[in-house]
């Protein structure tokens, strides 16, 4: 046996490992920055497969890296998540609303998907270089929080990603698609304000309204919004309201927000406005307020070449093949959303060529997953979303993909996709992911021109201004709650 195979073998002989670690950490379905359980037990297969493992990076509990060095040569990154979403518990394999735990939270965004198949990636490049006696390091990063503790800008400060020849990624998804573009930088505010206790109504002259300034906050932000950057947004979650008796002025209250903009000194800018508003709630209500920075993340700077090997790649491998069963699981979930206009992938809004393959491929698929790979694109195009890889794609050449991992037509953050997620659907998507990750390192680590031209490329996209971490030095990564 030579070449790929051996990778793609490795991964076919541990498909079951690979799915129940998926499986076992859909069930634990940990928050941001909390995520113990997941963390170990990742970090338990990569020991027992061979890999140096180093826990707490960055000073985050929860993140770890596991390396295998098989000789001088390239060092490629494989990027790993593995935090879930509040509020969406759902049990796998049903195509109707059923909370697993009441309250609870789910992997709507896949990342036990994502971690796993990620991690399988790297026991295959492992398992590639031992047998070939090619030169090379993989590192698997487990990285924490990408829902809100962004665990990559933190590695980014520290300069971490410097020390990689290029790092790769894959993320769960509808369709088999390379990701191509850039997205919104973004930062993470909690204020905490601070009032006075009193009676609401016998003596309410005393007290000072934490609560009230959470809400005249708020709305001097609606009012900010006539006046940002078109492609800027604002979100925020009031994550203290103050207690629950409406007759007792609230001595606390707080809110989260989330501002974003195109790029990291454009949100800082208009995370200070945002400042502003805080500062004048508190003025008109006689409160104070803590600031608290929570986390903050870059824009994304795209890498054709890479974009280009990785999409080989998944012409390489073969997708996966449902039974009747699945697709007919995936129809019932995809039936929970009405039926999208719009063509699938990012290439068919900007090429009447490949919108016309796209319509040619979605007639022939299966009525509930994209179940067929999307023609090659790559531009400038633009997602209002943020994610923390823009912090490691500042540093070192990246790319990225997307593998079908849920049903057509169901947004992010689902319970939809909870459900497919812990399903075997989910479980095909995200082997195939492995295979399509593995495939791109070994053409990153026995290809010297592949990887010259993905770090010329990155070089001249960068060549303008520094990267500029949004994190302020000295803050820590926190759980907010």
């Amino acid at each position: 046996m030579s070449g790929k195979e051996i990778g793609y073998a490795l991964i076919d002989e541990k498909a079951e490992l690979f799915s129940e670690l998926s499986h076992e950490i859909w069930e634990f379905a940990e928050l941001s920055l909390q995520e113990h359980k997941s963390a170990a037990a990742l970090k338990n297969v990569l020991i027992e497969q061979g890999f140096e493992v180093a826990s707490g990076i960055c000073g985050i509990e929860t993140a770890f890296t596991g390396t295998y060095y098989g000789g001088p040569g390239p060092v490629i990154g494989i990027l790993g998540e593995f935090d879930a979403l509040s509020g969406l518990s759902q049990k796998a394999g049903a195509t109707e609303r059923e909370e697993l735990v009441p309250n609870g939270s789910g992997h709507g965004c896949g990342h036990n998907m994502l971690g796993v198949g990620s991690l399988a990636a790297a026991c295959a490049v492992k398992a590639y270089l031992q047998k070939t006696g090619l030169g090379g390091t993989v590192i698997y990063y487990g990285c924490p929080g990408e829902e809100g503790g962004a665990s990559k800008a933190f590695m980014a400060r520290e300069r971490i990603w410097e020390k990689l020849d290029a790092a790769i990624s894959w993320h769960p998804g509808s369709e088999n698609e390379v990701t191509t573009g850039t997205n919104n930088s973004c930062v993470q505010i909690l204020y905490k304000f601070k009032g006075t206790a009193a009676h609401a109504a016998g003596n309410p002259e005393d007290g000072r309204s934490a609560l009230d300034a959470v809400e005249l906050m708020n709305t001097g932000v609606q009012y900010l919004r006539e006046h940002m950057k078109k492609d800027a947004s604002v979100h925020y979650a009031i994550i203290d309201g103050g207690g629950v008796s409406p007759n007792v002025v609230q001595p606390h209250a707080s809110v989260l927000y989330m501002i974003r903009s195109r790029t990291v000194p454009d949100t800082l800018k208009l995370m200070k406005r945002v400042d502003l508003q805080a500062e004048g709630a508190a003025l008109m209500t006689e409160t104070s307020f803590e600031r608290v920075f929570v986390d903050g993340t870059a824009d994304t700077i795209p890498n054709t070449a890479l974009e280009k090997a990785i999409y080989r790649n998944m012409q390489e491998v073969p997708l996966p093949v449902y039974t009747e069963k699945e697709k007919e699981f995936a129809a019932k979930l995809a039936a929970t959303y009405p039926a999208r206009e719009e063509l699938p992938g990012r290439g068919a809004n900007s090429s009447q060529e490949i919108a016309d393959k796209v319509s040619e491929l979605l007639r022939n698929s299966a009525e509930g997953l994209n179940d067929f790979l999307l023609p090659f694109y790559t531009g400038n195009d633009f997602e209002p979303g943020s994610t923390d890889v823009g912090d490691v794609s500042h540093l070192t050449p990246t790319g990225q993909f997307t593998a079908v991992t849920f049903p057509k037509g169901c947004p992010g953050h689902s319970w939809q996709n909870v459900s497919c997620g812990g399903s075997s659907v989910g479980d095909k998507g995200m082997l195939y992911a492995a295979k399509v990750l593995f495939g791109t390192a070994v053409d990153l680590l026995s290809d010297p021109a592949l990887l010259a031209e993905a770090k010329e490329e990155f070089l001249k996209r960068t060549s303008g201004e520094p990267y500029v971490c949004p994190i302020p030095d000295g803050v820590k990564a926190c759980v907010v709650g």
